[in-house]
């Protein structure tokens, strides 16, 4: 008898340790799952302080950038030129806890997509030199003539103020019958990503189209200034003409730009280069000798964070004044 008790006491003990040491794991488990917890609540608290000191950061950036074209703009109001190497030449500034990477662009120098139309108070009507243009351009850029004529004509009515489709464009009635129907915009494009959204233009198109294009808040023709206009960027320089062109004369030119650029619009019409681009009385009007609008590209890389920024700057304010940013990882 005493041995059964012997060894039901021995079990009773048994079972008892048995439910410590499970009550020992499941508290290590849970201890373990707090900590983790605790170091990942930490974790993303100093990844927020970072990424908004990054932010922080990138204001102040904007700041510098406002101020640094109103300085080149000052420097000589009647001929902005690239003194010094400003013109899309990248810095970087360490600053506690990171980096900031800038550059300064001539801002004007692209297609500007609202060039497509014209604005009469409220009322936005497609314009034929800026068809004209868009549709040299992206000839130039491998696309065939068909497609480019589509593009820039549903582009046109994406804009304009109408419903009524261009021959070759694309009103409301096209895209209510997508699978997900939408609308046209009627108004102008605030950025080009929005171009994803318009008949003709795919994910091949719009990679080869959209590093030449920018969406300024005017309908003015693309400001071309000429004096800034660096030789890589000789296709706006021959989109300007009344057809599409070999880019090698265009290039050779920019490349014997005088190195103050030129004083009038006279001297740089009156060049043999210029002059066999034919261009009318619009085109020619619509070249610049100064900068108004400027490009700032920023990023700041902290430890756990990186936060990119496109801003658009607007010299002939005083003080200038950003007038769009976006913020990403690509552009």
């Amino acid at each position: 008898m005493s041995e059964i008790r012997k060894i039901g006491a021995g079990r009773e003990r048994g079972a008892a340790l048995l439910t410590v040491l499970l009550l020992v794991a499941v508290i290590a488990i849970l201890a373990a799952h707090g900590i983790d917890r605790l170091a990942g609540a930490t974790k993303l608290a100093s990844n927020a302080r970072e990424l908004s000191q990054a932010k922080a950061y990138l204001i102040v950036a904007e700041s510098i950038g406002m101020r640094s074209a109103e300085g080149i703009v000052s420097l000589s109001p009647g001929r902005t030129i690239n003194l010094d190497g400003w013109n899309g030449k990248e810095q970087s500034f360490p600053v506690p806890g990171g980096i900031i990477t800038a550059s300064l662009s001539d801002g004007g120098n692209c297609f500007n997509i609202n060039s497509l139309v014209t604005q009469q108070q409220e009322v936005l009507t497609a314009r034929p030199e800026g068809l004209a243009q868009f549709s040299r351009l992206m000839v130039m850029l491998g696309l065939l003539d068909g497609d480019a004529a589509d593009i820039a004509e549903s582009v046109a009515d994406w804009i304009d103020s109408d419903l009524v489709a261009a021959p070759r464009g694309a009103e409301d009635q096209y895209y209510m019958q997508q699978e997900a129907p939408y609308r046209t915009a009627n108004a102008l494009i605030v950025d080009i990503s929005e171009l994803r959204t318009i008949k003709g233009v795919t994910d091949d198109v719009y990679v080869r189209i959209a590093p030449w294009l920018c969406a300024l808040p005017t309908t003015d023709l693309s400001p071309i200034n000429i004096n800034t206009l660096r030789p890589e960027q000789a296709i706006l320089l021959a989109m300007l003409g009344e057809m599409p062109s070999d880019l090698t004369p265009a290039r050779q030119f920019l490349g014997r730009r005088p190195e103050l650029g030129y004083a009038s619009l006279n001297d740089f019409w009156a060049q043999s280069y210029p002059a066999s681009l034919a261009a009318n009385s619009e085109v020619q009007s619509q070249v610049k000798l100064t900068t108004r609008w400027f490009r700032v590209d920023l990023a700041v890389e902290m430890q756990s964070a990186l936060v990119e920024e496109r801003a658009l700057i607007d010299a002939a304010l005083r003080p200038a004044r950003l007038v769009h940013r976006q913020r990403g990882d690509a552009f």
